[in-house]
């Protein structure tokens, strides 16, 4: 837990500038937001590369879980008043075209559901990402800026514990066995068809790749699948194997990210100052 998430008022005051890493677990659904309404309004054709590859390229929505508010600033004695819906990234959609079957959560094995109950249970004191540690991938969740290159495409995203950004080679390289582990892993992307497809190997064992305790090994293994709708959205899902603690690989919900033309911030210094305040074991509700 941060200073910077502790309430959902500062949460409510800040939201436009302290995006939230994803959450990477099944959320309640939520109605379309404005940006995706009028996304959705004008089929268009999906724009391409000179290669002929869809162009991910531009900026997309990052969002936390909260509901629809106004955002409000005072300069000058003048109001301006911004109406915000942040929870695009959390709405569930079971029609989403391309998108694979999908289960509500990743099945570990049973000596390992212990310690998924006891994290989950201690979130609050537990989890890293309170405590202003990297949320790894594919718990931050899709990229909030895509630059499409010919060799090459850079993630960069928004998020509390600092601005990251994640460069993956398109050039027909293997993975690399001497790349030292890291949380996001260490990324090639390929094209399936129209689906640009980001594998990732070599973690380091501390992150979540989902709220809810949702631990992993250093055997992790993520495939994470992005492409454009004929509406101009981002679809992104991603999969999840570790033949170390689960019993299958776990495939997600897709999501549909809409467009967003709000600029990168720089993130705030984190600094976590909750911890020693703690008085049990609630969860904050801060996603």
């Amino acid at each position: 837990m941060k200073n910077l998430i502790q309430t959902r008022a500062f949460a409510l005051t800040s939201v436009l500038l302290l995006p939230a890493a994803l959450t990477f677990a099944q959320a309640p659904a939520a109605k379309p937001t404005t940006a995706a309404k009028t996304a959705t309004a004008a089929p268009a054709k999906i724009r391409r590369t000179a290669d002929g590859h869809p162009d991910l390229s531009g900026n997309w929505t990052f969002g936390i879980d909260l509901p629809h508010a106004d955002f409000q600033k005072v300069i000058d004695g003048k109001v301006d008043r911004v109406h915000y819906d942040q929870s695009a990234r959390h709405a569930i959609n079971n029609d989403v075209p391309g998108a694979l079957p999908w289960e509500k959560g990743p099945t570990y094995k049973p000596e390992y559901l212990p310690k998924v109950k006891e994290l989950f249970t201690n979130e609050s004191k537990v989890d890293p990402v309170f405590y202003c540690e990297k949320p790894g991938t594919p718990r931050i969740g899709s990229p909030r800026k895509i630059v499409q290159l010919p060799t090459e495409t850079i993630f960069f995203y928004e998020d509390i514990s600092g601005n990251t950004f994640r460069i993956i080679p398109t050039d027909g390289r293997k993975h690399d066995p001497r790349a030292n582990p890291s949380a996001y892993g260490e990324a090639i992307g390929t094209w399936d068809k129209d689906v640009f497809v980001v594998d990732s190997v070599n973690f380091v064992d501390d992150t979540w790749f989902g709220e809810n305790g949702y631990m992993h090994s250093d055997k992790m293994h993520v495939i994470e699948r992005l492409w454009l709708s004929k509406e101009g959205n981002l679809n992104y899902q991603a999969t999840v194997d570790d033949p170390e603690v689960l019993v299958k690989p776990w495939t997600n919900y897709a999501r549909v990210i809409p467009p967003d033309n709000s600029p990168l911030e720089e993130s705030p210094a984190c600094r976590e100052d909750d911890a020693h305040r703690l008085m049990n074991s609630d969860h904050h509700l801060q996603r």
